[in-house]
C-alpha cells in the first residue's frame, strides 16, 4: 500500500511457484489425500526488501499484458513497486555538474568552516582545479561566471546546448553586475581569518546527486562463493564476492615491497585451494600458518595449454600422498652434489665452523689457516731438505 513503511525482509509482493515433481513422502501422500491440491508444494518466491534497506512505498504498479501494456517476452503480469529513501549527503557520494565534472565527496565541513566572501558569503562546494586540467571541460567555469553574475542581477540566462559564447560577453554580465572580469574573488580562510594568497574562481553553477552513493557500495566479506572454474573468489556485491586485486593494486604492491601481503593475496585469500584450508585450519588451532602452495589459476593455465597440445609438466612440483599437495623442486628433491659444492664454497670463504648434515647432525669444520709468508714458507723448505739429508746419512751409517 502506498505510503507504507517497510524494512528489511517485509514482503512487498506475496508470490509462491509450485516447486518440481518429486517423490512423495507417507505424510505428503496422506496430506495430498486429505486436501486435495490445496496441499501440493509451493515454495515462496515473494519479492522482499533487502536487508538493511528501509523506506516508504510512494508508487505500485500493475502491469497486464491482457490490458495492453507492453511487457518482455514470456511475462504475462508485472508488479512494480518503488520505495523512497530519505538519505543525508554522506563522504563517498558522488556529485555531478552539466559538463562531465563528476567526483566524490572528500569530506563534509561545517558550513563556518568554509571559507567565505568579503561580504560573509561562504562557499557551498571546493572543486579541485586539477580536475578541470584532466577533463578539459571548460563549460563548468563559463556556467560558473554565468550564473554569479545571473544571481548578482537576478535574472536568467538561457544557453542553447552547442551554442558558442562570445567570450567579450561573459566579461560584460561580469562586468555589469559589478564583479571581477576574470571571474576569480580573494577568498578568506574561516579557519584563521587571514585572506589566502592567490584569488581563485568563484561561481554558481548546478550540481546534481548521483545514484552512485557509498551506502549502497560498501560491502565486506569474510568467506564466501568460489567460481568453480579458477576457485577465485565471486565479484559484485549481489554475489557477496571479494574485492578484486588487479594488475594495477599488484603494482602498488610492489612498489611498496609487501611482499608477503602480496603473496597472501595471491595465493591463500584467493585461489590457493589446499593453502587457504590449511590457513584456516592453523588458525582456528593456533599454530604457524604455512607457506602457501601453488595457486589453481596456475593449474588452469597448464590444463588450457595442455587443451592446445602443449605437454606441460611442471618440473618443480611433487604429488604428495593426498595427490594435491605440491612442493617447490628446492623442498621436493635435494641434491646432494650441489650440497656439497656449497659446503666446500662455504669453507673456501672462510670462517664456517658448523656446517649442517643431511642426517640433522651438526659436525664440525675447520676454519681455513691464514696464508704462510715467504720467510716461514723458506724455512718449511729449509726444514725439509734438512731432515731429508740428516735420513740419507743414516741410511749410508748403517
Amino acid at each position: 500500500m502506498v505510503s507504507s513503511e517497510v524494512g528489511p525482509g517485509d514482503i512487498l509482493v506475496g508470490k509462491i511457484a509450485p516447486k518440481g515433481e518429486t517423490e512423495l513422502t507417507a505424510e505428503e501422500r496422506l496430506l495430498r489425500a486429505i486436501f486435495g491440491e490445496q496441499a501440493r508444494e509451493v515454495r515462496d518466491t515473494s519479492l522482499r526488501m533487502p536487508n538493511g534497506e528501509r523506506g516508504t512505498v510512494i508508487s505500485v504498479q500493475i502491469l497486464d499484458r491482457k490490458k495492453g501494456d507492453e511487457l518482455e517476452p514470456g511475462c504475462l503480469r508485472k508488479i512494480i513497486v518503488e520505495v523512497a529513501q530519505f538519505r543525508h549527503v554522506v563522504v563517498g557520494d558522488k556529485l555531478a555538474g552539466r559538463h562531465g565534472n563528476k567526483g566524490v565527496i572528500s569530506k563534509i565541513v561545517p558550513a563556518v568552516d568554509m571559507p567565505y566572501l568579503e561580504d560573509g558569503t561562504p562557499v557551498d562546494i571546493i572543486i579541485s582545479p586539477i580536475s578541470v586540467l584532466a577533463r578539459m571541460n571548460l563549460g563548468q567555469l563559463l556556467e560558473a561566471h554565468l550564473g554569479w553574475a545571473a544571481l548578482k542581477k537576478n535574472k536568467k540566462i538561457a544557453v542553447p546546448v552547442f551554442e558558442n559564447i562570445p567570450e567579450q560577453r561573459i566579461v560584460d554580465e561580469l562586468a555589469s553586475a559589478g564583479l571581477p572580469v576574470d571571474g576569480k574573488a580573494t577568498l578568506i580562510d574561516a579557519r584563521t581569518g587571514e585572506r589566502y594568497d592567490k584569488p581563485v574562481v568563484v561561481g554558481v553553477s548546478y550540481i546534481m546527486k548521483l545514484i552512485h552513493m557509498v551506502e549502497d557500495k560498501t560491502h565486506a566479506r569474510s568467506t564466501g562463493p568460489y567460481s568453480l572454474v579458477t576457485q577465485q573468489p565471486l565479484g559484485g556485491k549481489a554475489q557477496m564476492g571479494g574485492q578484486r586485486l588487479g594488475e594495477m593494486e599488484v603494482w602498488a604492491l610492489e612498489s611498496h615491497r609487501a611482499r608477503y601481503t602480496l603473496q597472501e593475496m595471491l595465493t591463500i585469500k584467493s585461489d590457493d585451494v589446499v593453502g587457504r584450508a590449511k590457513a584456516f585450519e592453523a588458525i582456528v588451532k593456533g599454530t604457524e600458518i604455512p607457506t602457501p602452495k601453488v595457486p589453481e589459476s596456475f593449474k588452469v593455465l597448464i590444463k588450457e595449454l595442455q587443451a592446445l597440445g602443449l605437454n606441460v609438466v611442471p618440473m618443480g612440483a611433487q604429488v604428495k600422498e593426498d595427490a594435491i599437495m605440491t612442493e617447490p623442486l628446492a623442498e621436493a628433491r635435494k641434491d646432494e652434489a650441489i650440497e656439497e659444492q656449497a659446503k666446500e664454497l662455504e669453507q673456501e670463504l672462510g670462517g664456517v665452523t658448523e656446517v649442517v648434515t643431511s642426517e640433522g647432525g651438526v659436525e664440525d669444520v675447520p676454519a681455513p689457516e691464514e696464508e704462510a709468508t715467504n720467510e716461514e714458507i723458506e724455512n718449511d723448505i729449509m726444514n725439509e731438505i734438512e731432515s731429508a739429508v740428516e735420513e740419507e746419512i743414516k741410511d749410508g751409517q748403517e
